[in-house]
């Protein structure tokens, strides 16, 4: 089973040095991907529930630095050459698909084919309206969309017809190196579950609680895969714990998992972030 990193583009993981210091180490130390997460748009006070923890809250402040994803995995490709860059995840409802179609393809020429997007419908209510994209039916515009970048990568004059969006005989290069960019979902219901089993490339769950909860959503998955007809085998699994342990690692490579993302924040000097990876590394080893 590989490891993941999640600790790029979020307060000290969105300096410029930082970014360079951890991707490099990371590259050094054998983790297979560099993983960062996205919101547009925070507020200072929300109603709409976090999914990801027990009390409905994120622990990310709303005024901490929060680089773009595209930009910040592409700061990061130039510092690399054979790592993985993963968005874990970029919320595709928020964005026109064919804009995300063309930065995709173009990180992933620039990266050598190192590109894949995880992406999600979003949770905040508050992001959307600042946005003025509707936050109903969110899920249905995300596979509208994700059919649409896919014909864009395809396709070299595209056309497609969806409810959301509609384009005809457009031209949109580069091209990804991997043609087919690979789409890994993130959310741990099992609505998500359901659009990885129809749709998705992969699941990227995000703060499970722990190895059991895992096995219960890999379950899970595996029913719906079997509802729809997909061999479950064909998806890439990815999911990052609450607090994981190194003795864990057997038990989710048996579960079938494919990586383990380390989710966490760099210290904010480049050189001792660069040894923070190398340790990292090092306990999981």
């Amino acid at each position: 089973m590989r490891l993941g990193l999640h600790a790029l583009g979020i307060g000290t993981g969105a300096e410029p040095a930082v970014i360079r210091a951890v991707a490099g180490a990371a590259e050094r130390s054998g983790f297979a991907t560099l993983w960062a997460g996205e919101h547009v748009v925070m507020v200072d006070e929300s109603d709409s529930p976090y999914p990801y923890s027990d009390d409905g809250t994120i622990a990310v402040p709303a005024d901490a630095d929060w680089i773009d994803p595209m930009i910040g995995l592409a700061f990061a490709a130039s510092a690399t050459s054979r790592i993985g860059l993963a968005t874990g995840v970029l919320l595709l409802p928020e964005h026109n698909p064919v804009i995300v179609a063309k930065q995709a393809g173009s990180l992933d020429k620039l990266s050598g084919g190192r590109f894949s997007i995880g992406i999600g419908i979003g949770w905040s209510r508050e992001e959307f309206e600042a946005l003025g994209i509707p936050f109903e039916r969110r899920a249905a515009r995300t596979a509208d969309y994700v059919a649409a970048m896919r014909t864009i990568w395809r396709d070299d004059i595209a056309s497609y017809t969806g409810e959301f969006t509609t384009f005809a005989s457009i031209r949109v290069h580069p091209k990804p190196q991997q043609r087919r960019i690979p789409v890994l979902c993130g959310g741990n219901s099992d609505a998500a579950l359901r659009r990885v089993a129809q749709w998705g490339d992969g699941w990227y769950g995000f703060n499970l609680r722990d190895v059991d909860d895992v096995a219960a959503k890999v379950a899970t998955l595996r029913g719906l895969c079997e509802q729809v007809g997909r061999d479950p085998a064909e998806l890439r699994l990815s999911v990052a714990l609450r607090e994981p342990r190194a003795p864990e690692a057997g038990r989710l490579a048996e579960l079938g998992i494919d990586e383990l993302v380390l989710v966490a924040s760099p210290p904010q000097d480049p050189v001792a972030a660069a040894q923070w990876v190398t340790d990292l590394a090092t306990d999981w080893q």
